[in-house]
């Protein structure tokens, strides 16, 4: 505060260092001796703080320009400097430099001391980070987050490997979410990193889903006729992450018959015959398939082995069910048709005797001679 003529009172603020965070509207309060008299002045004063900005344009597939801007009203004769990783390269109001390079550029006015332009620089390597870091599980949440430093802000594409295709975009978004993971999306992933002055992709990352058993399918070898003596073989096999172990057992009893993924009957006879089922299971769970084994001798000596799943089993009941019911409806309906000839035909041999007499009565009529003879 300083006096000046006229008895007025001029008020002076200095600000050193200015930035952009500085732009504001300032305004001044005096305060008199009289308890709550104060006044401001109004309107203030706008402040108004530009830097320099560094415009990136593409000049052909191998340069950029760079281009130092402010939007300050600037003499025709400014002369701007450049900078190099904090280092002065020359001057100039542009600047060429290679596509995907990894240096930063920052400019300012030749001369000055003020604050110097925000860098401008390519993406560097992105990074992935996952959420939640534990192992995943079939139908849980699953985020993949790609980050990286660059300016301008890069924009960020994410890719799953895709055997020897290129490869596959899923989302141009820097999260990758899963709401509800599925075996299916295991696999490598990688994102992908662009801005006006260059393109970095991250390392894969690979993503494991665990999962239970799925439903065991049972297969038999041999599978057509047998030889009662001969080998029988079972194997039974079911996808699981992680992989499943295999125990063999037969119904009914307590202990298992095997362990491991084969099962093999050496000397078969119809003894073996029963309902046999292999147990797959890791950590996610457990699973069971059930095979049934009916043998049957042939005339030849021969075994004959039928193996059909439970399910199958089932759908053999209803068919010989369907069976028994056509051929019970048949059955009445031939009875229902057959029972009104039965009662034609007893009528009919009830009424032969008195056809007879009537016939004998007739020929006694037409001879009355032979009658007299007979006499």
């Amino acid at each position: 505060m300083s006096p000046s003529a006229g008895g007025l009172v001029v008020f002076l603020l200095s600000v050193k260092d200015v930035r952009e965070s500085d732009s504001a509207e300032y305004k001044f309060t005096f305060m008199t001796n009289k308890p709550g008299e104060k006044y401001t002045g109004s309107p203030g004063v706008t402040f108004s703080v530009t830097g320099f900005q560094v415009q990136v344009r593409r000049s052909d597939s191998t340069w950029l320009e760079l281009t130092c801007h402010s939007s300050c009203v600037l003499s025709d004769r400014a002369e701007y400097v450049w900078y190099k990783n904090e280092e002065n390269i020359k001057t100039g109001s542009s600047l060429l430099v290679s596509s995907g390079s990894t240096d930063r550029y920052s400019c300012n006015l030749g001369g000055s001391f003020g604050q110097r332009s925000p860098a401008v620089y390519g993406p560097q390597r992105p990074s992935v980070s996952v959420s939640p870091s534990a192992e995943m599980l079939e139908g849980g949440s699953v985020t993949l987050t790609c980050s990286t430093d660059a300016n301008p802000a890069a924009s960020y594409t994410w890719y799953k490997e895709h055997g020897t295709l290129d490869p596959r975009l899923l989302s141009e978004e820097p999260q990758l979410v899963f709401s509800s993971i599925q075996s299916s999306d295991s696999g490598n992933y990688s994102c992908t990193a662009e801005n006006q002055l260059g393109r970095k992709t991250s390392d894969f990352i690979s993503i494991d889903v665990k999962y239970g058993p799925q439903r065991p399918s049972v297969s038999v070898s041999p599978s057509a006729e047998m030889l009662e003596g001969d080998s029988l073989t079972l194997t039974c096999s079911t996808d699981a992450n992680p992989a499943a172990s295999y125990t063999w057992y037969k119904e009914h009893e307590d202990s298992p018959r095997a362990s491991g993924q084969i099962f093999t009957i050496t000397d078969f006879t119809a003894e073996h015959s029963g309902n046999y089922y292999c147990e797959a299971q890791n950590e996610m769970g457990r699973s069971n398939s059930t095979l049934l084994l009916i043998t049957e001798s042939g005339v030849d000596g021969t075994t004959r082995i039928i193996h059909i799943t439970r399910w199958t089993l089932v759908s053999v009941m209803l068919i010989l069910l369907l069976v028994f019911c056509l051929w019970t409806r048949k059955k009445k309906a031939v009875s229902s048709t057959t029972e009104p000839h039965e009662s034609r035909e007893a009528v009919e041999m009830d009424l032969h005797p008195e056809y007879e007499d009537l016939s004998d009565m007739a020929a006694q009529r037409e001879d009355p001679e032979e009658q007299e003879d007979q006499v």
